[in-house]
This record gives structure tokens, sequence and C-alpha cells, in this order.
């Protein structure tokens, strides 16, 4: 068979992405043949070399790339490692065939549009942030939303010492606003919604990029299509101008 590049062996054998991959032997933790391998680009023929991370032998069987949309419910943790009782989001996908994790993180008593994949090196793209990805959340209030409660929201907030601003912010009910981000720091809607002085009731995120949760119900999940897959880059042209909420 003919060789390929070592990143791409542990990759395809569910370890790591490619980038965390070349970490990993940058790190000293993969042998080949019994022999720390630290040198990037390095070749090895899956079939027949013997290659260990962290002592442990790889997987020869390539695992299934696949990725997931998840409407996570409340309760849930982003996470690979259990603690305790914890309820992991990747528990509820149950036909999984291969090594997953979620693709970013929703806080536990958040709701919503959630990515689980084992595909790294598309983790990564979707994730990072040069893909200037937008980020729609469905924000319920105990209190009526106001034009003053939007203004607020509209100019943002400083989260560790960097101003944050929404990319749009509308009202949909008479307790209810949708907020769009672009970075999602963690906890910028529920700081950008209590820095206006309402109390949230329930937050749930509804679109990634131009990729929608739909009708898809609470707890369940679907593959997506490597159509759908790209829809998380595109552009909603609909949300480049912060359009004020007639009230």
């Amino acid at each position: 068979m003919e060789k390929v590049r070592l990143n791409k062996i542990l990759a395809l054998s569910g370890i790591a992405s490619r980038r965390n991959s070349d970490k990993l032997i940058e790190e000293g933790r993969v042998s080949l043949n019994g022999q720390i391998c630290t040198t990037l680009g390095t070749t090895a023929d899956p079939k027949k070399d013997f290659i260990t991370v962290d002592g442990k032998p790889i997987s020869k069987r390539p695992q299934k790339m696949v990725t997931y949309i998840l409407n996570k419910p409340s309760g849930y943790i982003c996470s690979s490692k259990r603690h305790g009782d914890d309820r992991l989001a990747i528990d509820l996908v149950r036909d999984r065939k291969a090594r997953l994790y979620t693709i970013g993180r929703l806080d536990k008593s958040t709701e919503g549009l959630l990515l689980v994949t084992s595909e790294g090196d598309y983790a990564n793209r979707v994730m990072h942030p040069s893909t200037g990805i937008e980020r729609e959340y469905i924000a319920k209030t105990k209190e009526e939303v106001t034009p003053a409660h939007l203004e607020k929201i509209r100019k943002g907030t400083y989260i560790e010492g960097k101003k944050v601003v929404p990319v749009g912010v509308r009202k949909k009910k008479y307790k209810e606003i949708a907020i769009t981000v672009m970075e999602g720091k963690k906890h910028e809607v529920r700081l950008l919604v209590a820095r206006s002085g309402l109390s949230l009731s329930g937050l749930k995120r509804v679109r990634l990029g131009g990729l929608s949760l739909g009708n898809l119900p609470k707890g369940t999940h679907r593959v997506l299509s490597e159509r759908e897959k790209l829809l998380v880059f595109e552009k909603k042209s609909s949300y480049k101008k912060d359009r004020r909420s007639k009230i």
C-alpha cells in the first residue's frame, strides 16, 4: 500500500484532526515501529507499520467520517469526558459508529442546533475564527421586550476586556428576541440579554451560517449531507445589516 502522512493516518483512525495530530507528533506522543516520531510530514503504511499514541496502538480500521445535526435539550453538556452523573450531548447520537465529539459548545441549559462529528478537519474549519460563521439564537425573556432593551443589546458589551456587538437583534414576540452573533464567545448572548435589564427564561440556537435547525424534534439527530455541511459557511445577507424592529 502507498505510504500516507502520519497525521492523516491518525485522523482517519479517530485519534484527532490532522492539525491536532501534528501537535501529538511534535509533543513526542506518537511512535512508529517502536521509535518516537517527532518529524512532521513523516509517512507510513497504515496496514504494515505499527503506530502508537501514548503507548496505545491505533485502530487499523479507518473510522466512518460523519457529521450530525442535533437538537440539544437542556441538561446535556458538550464534552467528550464524563464527570459523575453528567449527561453528554453525544449520548443522544445512539447510532454512532465512530468516535464523536461536538463542534463548539452550548451551555448546559442552552438548547438547539449542535453539530456532532467524527471529522476533525471539518470541525477545525467550522471553529476557526476566520470563517466568520453567524450564530442565531432565540432568547425567551421573563419580561416584555421594549425598544430600550433592544437598543441596549445592539450596543454590545465587554467580555474578557473585548467589546462584542451582535450582528442582528430583532423582536419576535412579546417576550422573545432573535439575536445573531458572529464570534460566539462564552455566555455572549446571555450577557447581552442580562445587561439590557432582561431576565432569560430560555435560550435556543436555531442557525449556524446558512444551516437552520428547522423542525428537528428536541433530543433527536440526523446525518448532514455534504451540501448541508457547506451551508454552515454561507452568509445570510438578510442579517448583514441590523434590522430595527417595529414595535
